[in-house]
């Protein structure tokens, strides 16, 4: 078997012969006019017609004084069908070849074809080539095209590599990118601006979350890379805006895991005078249509070992409630000791800086594990929600929802906070944990509560991120993004050996 550099020796040898005939291997200018794709869903409109199509050349047959190339672009597939009368008097000045010129081809090079739509005599639709251009000379070969690509580290790190040869990782990224398109759309009919707000803050917050932190040189200031968007966009609430929303990195300094990245992508959303129960209906909506416009309607969904059945109306599940069944707790009267027992009962550390706060959240956690959904989470104790609105009727509880899906949360909705003395006072609790040693608690903002004192009308606030891509997806976090965040483990002997580092 070859080696990696044998082979690239090879292709570099044609890469110079190509040169030697006058073909520059790799011009800037591709005539292409039709997508692969539509050469076979569109046959009977094309058939006899000329084309220009190109695309990556994925495998080469050659029979006497036939060649069949199959090229692929982001359409589909098809096949050239090359004789050897229809292919000479090639002009090398223009990247063109001649018959006799194939051999300088290898699987995984860019092709160009201009030719006529037919079938072949066994009846596969082609293009019969009469001329032919190569649009990018290959120096490495693709990884076997039979047995995939199968190895996890090199198709995360060459994630390039993998959607070329694995169909159902080219296509979960298509849909990824029809996932935020979905959201884009939705939102328009509904009346939103989609408003960009900055990454870099002087005080990051929003969420419990540990910060990137960076130093912005111009003005010798530390900033942090945001953990949400919430402040910023309900500082235009303030500003007068009704709607808005924005759908952006931001970036949480914790641990990776099946769910979580430190980066990743997310969607916040913000509407004046409304309330979370008219938030929910509205998150319902957009699922919906997500569901509609990514996966054709699609509702049932086989996510984390769990039957996730979208066709059945959503769940509404009581915080207080549901943890008094399952751990015999009263969340709205309970002590650490209590917590830390039960804690300690169903195996979960505690940390000596433990609050009920944390101990609560834990354990709704073990809870959670258990919920199908789609459901929703309601009636949060107000000390878990430092940023929901309190009930009127029990100050004691905020008027907040989360959607569960297979066992975890994907998303936040609330009624904000616009009362600026009541935010004030939950900063300053949310402080003073930090203070205590808790570095996800929240930061004190007085500019966001000076702004509330300039006046914020009732509304509603709602966020996820990609993870629910990732759920909808079945995949681990890594696998829902293109290029996932990797230790760099640094050039590896060969690329040393070829590149004489």
């Amino acid at each position: 078997m070859s080696t990696l550099r044998e082979l690239r020796d090879v292709r570099l040898d044609k890469l110079e012969q190509l040169r030697s005939l006058g073909i520059d291997p790799y011009p800037a200018k591709s005539f292409k006019n039709t997508n692969v794709g539509d050469v076979t869903s569109r046959f009977d409109e094309l058939d006899g017609k000329e084309v220009v199509v190109g695309g990556r050349a994925m495998a080469i047959r050659s029979h006497g004084k036939v060649t069949f190339i199959d090229i692929r672009d982001t359409s589909g597939r098809v096949q050239l069908y090359i004789k050897e009368q229809n292919l000479h008097d090639a002009n090398y000045k223009y990247s063109e070849l001649n018959f006799s010129d194939l051999h300088l081809l290898d699987v995984g090079d860019f092709v160009e074809a201009t030719g006529r739509v037919t079938k072949t005599q066994r009846g596969e639709i082609s293009v019969e080539v009469y001329k032919l251009r190569i649009l990018s000379k290959t120096l490495r070969p693709l990884p076997d095209m039979w047995d995939g690509l199968k190895d996890k580290e090199t198709r995360l790190r060459r994630r390039y590599l993998d959607t070329n040869i694995n169909e159902d990782v080219y296509q979960r990224f298509i849909r990824r990118a029809k996932f935020w398109e979905a959201h884009r759309e939705f939102f328009k009919k509904h009346g939103f601006l989609e408003m960009n707000i900055p990454v870099l803050e002087m005080i990051p917050g929003g969420a419990d979350a540990n910060p990137f932190k960076t130093h912005m040189e111009a003005i010798d200031q530390d900033f942090y890379l945001r953990i949400s968007q919430e402040l910023y966009l309900k500082r235009l609430i303030g500003g007068g805006y009704e709607k808005v929303y924005e759908i952006g990195p931001r970036f949480r300094n914790e641990g990776l895991s099946d769910e979580h990245l430190p980066e990743h992508i997310a969607m916040e959303f913000y509407w004046a005078y409304a309330d979370y129960k008219e938030g929910m209906q509205l998150v319902k909506d957009l699922y919906a249509y997500i569901l509609d416009n990514v996966y054709g309607g699609k509702k049932l969904f086989a996510i984390r070992g769990f039957e996730v059945d979208f066709s059945k109306p959503w769940q509404e599940l009581d915080f207080a409630q549901i943890m008094k069944d399952r751990f015999g707790l009263d969340v709205h009267n309970t002590s650490v000791e209590e917590v830390s027992r039960l804690l300690k009962e169903n195996r979960q550390k505690v940390d000596e800086n433990m609050s009920v706060q944390r101990g609560v959240d834990t354990l709704w956690k073990l809870l959670r594990k258990t919920i199908a959904g789609p459901a929703f989470l309601l009636n949060h104790p107000k000390y878990l929600s430092p940023l929901s609105k309190a009930m009127v009727d029990f100050p004691h509880i905020t008027e907040r929802f989360q959607p569960i899906i297979a066992g975890s949360e994907l998303g936040n909705g609330w009624s904000e906070i616009n009362d600026p003395l009541d935010q004030l006072d939950r900063f300053k609790e949310q402080q003073s944990m930090r203070d205590a040693g808790d570095k996800e608690a929240q930061w004190l903002d007085i500019d966001y509560v000076e702004m509330l004192e300039y006046g914020m009308p009732p509304t509603f606030g709602y966020g996820h991120s990609e993870r629910v891509f990732w759920f909808l997806e079945d995949v681990p976090a890594r696998e829902g993004v293109p290029f996932p965040q990797l230790k760099n483990d640094g050039i590896d002997e060969t690329s040393r050996e070829i590149y004489g580092l």
